[in-house]
Order: structure tokens, then C-alpha cells, then sequence
């Protein structure tokens, strides 16, 4: 399991390009029949990369559960959100199986003992993104189809941002502890994502970029709002924020994101909104 520990934005003023990359990009999630895990002391954020082929693969393969989390099993004291950016599988949690088409999402709750991924065809096999939070309630274990998603339009043509926010794992769609967690999907023209830009101070945030097509990159915009620093995303490639990060992005195409939050609250709209002059 991979350890990034917490930053001080002081310090992150004086990073290289390489030591920005190398504290908050999480790349390479996706290896065959394996898990691969990012553990984040901001809010004690987990994220999972789990890529079953050719085998059905568990939550807690490969990784020292009780060295990293001091329990028993991976959920024993967390939640955890996870969307297919793949072909068809399936999750089965606790004995129950879910079918997972592309873009759909599932949210596991606290308690859930044993959790497996597989793929309908090793030949297009599914993708799972998986993000966990430290709970302390447990709540129900819920499938969320993309059309049962809370679609917010917003943005323009004109400032190329236009784009949907579907909101799944949300406080107008179910109940959890803390995780948040929803899809935004830029249409075509649109670049822009999350500008104008903003901060909470009271949550952390997690991007993955994925639909990015061929040859093109995404280019992340984090640091404090004056003084700001960007990382040059690729497909599938993840991204820690801490709370007095911006986090905000602009591609060579458009492009889709799914945010993941935790922390103090779940309110959606609890910003702190920076003016687009203002910024540095």
C-alpha cells in the first residue's frame, strides 16, 4: 500500500514538479487481478484500483489489513464508494451480488465483511474505482444506476464548462456516514471542470479523470488560490486534495471526473468560493 502523508501548504510553495506529482498523483491503479491501494492521512482517505481479468479478486487482496488499518477487515471500520469505468462485472458484497455496467456505482457500507470484484469477459473486463472513508455508523449497502443519478447541468458553451454533474453517493440519493461521491461529464467543446474555483476548508477531495481521449491530458489546477500549481493528468489517473487546496481542471478535450469527498460535513454546496481575478 502506497503511504502520502499530510502536506503543508507553505511547503508546497517550493515543490518541483516531480515532488508535487509524486505527493498527490496516484497513477497506475489498474494492474490485472490485482489491488492497487493508496492510503491518504488527509482525512484518512483510501483509494483502491481494482482490475480483475481473468479472476475474481477481494477487497483486501494483497494488502496488510491489519498493519494498515488495525482491524480485522477492510470495512470493519469504514465506507466505501465504487463506480465501473470498465466493461460489465460484478460486485458481491456480504453474499449479495451486484451487476456493474459502465458508470454505474455502489456504495458498500461500514461492517461489510467480505467484498469481491469480477468481469463478465476477460476480453473487456471491468474497472473498478474505489474510494473509502473512515465511518463510524453503519448505513445500507445501495446500488446506484447512472440514470438513478441527481443530474445538475451547469456551465456554458460560452466559458467552455458546460458539463452535468450527477450526484450518486449524496445525501439527496442515500445516506452514509461521511463519503461523498459523484461523476461529471464535460460535453463535447466544454474543458473546463470546478471554474470558477474554490476550497472547503471542512473536507478533503479526491479526482479521478477518466474518458480522456487518446493523446490528449488534462491539466489538474491545485495549491491555495494565490498561488496556484497544476499537474498534467492521464487516463485514469487519480488526484489527492487537501482542504486548502483549489482543485479544478482544464483539458485538451473533454473529458469525464469522478469527485470523491470526506470529512467534517456532506453538504455539497458548503464552499468557499474564490473569484476568478483573484486568483494567482
Amino acid at each position: 500500500m502506497d503511504i502520502r502523508y499530510s502536506t503543508n501548504p507553505r511547503d508546497v510553495k517550493r515543490y518541483t514538479t516531480d515532488e508535487l506529482r509524486n505527493e498527490f498523483l496516484i497513477q497506475n491503479l489498474y494492474v490485472p487481478d490485482q489491488v492497487t491501494a493508496t492510503y491518504s492521512h488527509v482525512d484518512r482517505m483510501v483509494v483502491l484500483g481494482i482490475y480483475p481479468v481473468n479472476q475474481k479478486v477481494s477487497i483486501d487482496q494483497g494488502i496488510d489489513i491489519w498493519k494498515n488499518f488495525g482491524t480485522h477487515y477492510f470495512l470493519e471500520r469504514r465506507e466505501a464508494g465504487v463506480f465501473n469505468l470498465g466493461g460489465k462485472g460484478s460486485i458481491t458484497a456480504d453474499g449479495k451480488s451486484y451487476p456493474m455496467g459502465f458508470e454505474d456505482c455502489l456504495y458498500i457500507t461500514m461492517g461489510t465483511k467480505e467484498v469481491t470484484f469480477q468481469s463478465a469477459d476477460p476480453k473487456d473486463p471491468a474497472r473498478f474505482y474505489l474510494v473509502s472513508a473512515p465511518a463510524h455508523k453503519p448505513c445500507k449497502t445501495t446500488f446506484i444506476s447512472f440514470d438513478q443519478a441527481n443530474k445538475r447541468p451547469c456551465g456554458s458553451e460560452e466559458t467552455a464548462n458546460k458539463r452535468v454533474i450527477n450526484q450518486f453517493i449524496h445525501p439527496d440519493v442515500l445516506e452514509t456516514c461521511q463519503l461523498s461521491m459523484g461523476l461529471t461529464q464535460l460535453a463535447p467543446g466544454s474543458v473546463w471542470n470546478t471554474m470558477p474555483a474554490h476550497t472547503h476548508e471542512r473536507r478533503m477531495e479526491v479526482y479521478t479523470y477518466f474518458n480522456i481521449p487518446k493523446d490528449n491530458v488534462v491539466f489538474h489546477m491545485m495549491g491555495q488560490p494565490q498561488e496556484t500549481r497544476h499537474i498534467v493528468m492521464q487516463n485514469y489517473d487519480a488526484v489527492i486534495s487537501p482542504a486548502w487546496s483549489i482543485h479544478a481542471g482544464c483539458g485538451t478535450s473533454n473529458y469525464t471526473f469522478i469527485w470523491a469527498m470526506g470529512g467534517e460535513n456532506k453538504a455539497f454546496d458548503d464552499m468557499d468560493d474564490i473569484a476568478i481575478p483573484d486568483m494567482r
